[in-house]
């Protein structure tokens, strides 16, 4: 079942609530670089977002080296092809509490 896409203001809504992160992959997806002072600051980091995304079962794409940590999230299952959902508003949201 196909998830319902953002349109184009609530896509600038979304960046405007969180202007940390910044569209990506085609305006398909959101992005964020979280920086921490050592690889265990952001390892715990990691670990409460996948609780988090664990908890809404929406789960992000991310990359980690050291006290870096980059999170993307789109909708697998938005519209025909994927995208940013409400699903990814709520995750972003989530998430920069945490940070």
């Amino acid at each position: 079942m196909s998830v319902p896409e953002l349109d184009a203001a609530e896509i600038t809504q979304l960046l405007a609530d969180h202007s940390a992160w910044s569209l990506s992959r085609a305006g398909k997806a959101i992005t964020r670089t979280f920086q921490f002072k050592d690889f265990s600051e952001a390892w715990g980091f990691m670990s409460r977002v996948a609780l988090l995304a664990e908890a809404q079962d929406h789960h992000p794409e991310w990359f980690n080296v050291y006290a870096k940590v980059e999170v993307t999230l789109t909708t697998h299952d938005a519209g025909d092809i994927g995208g940013l959902s409400a699903r990814d508003a709520k995750l972003a949201r989530a998430i920069d509490g945490l940070f």
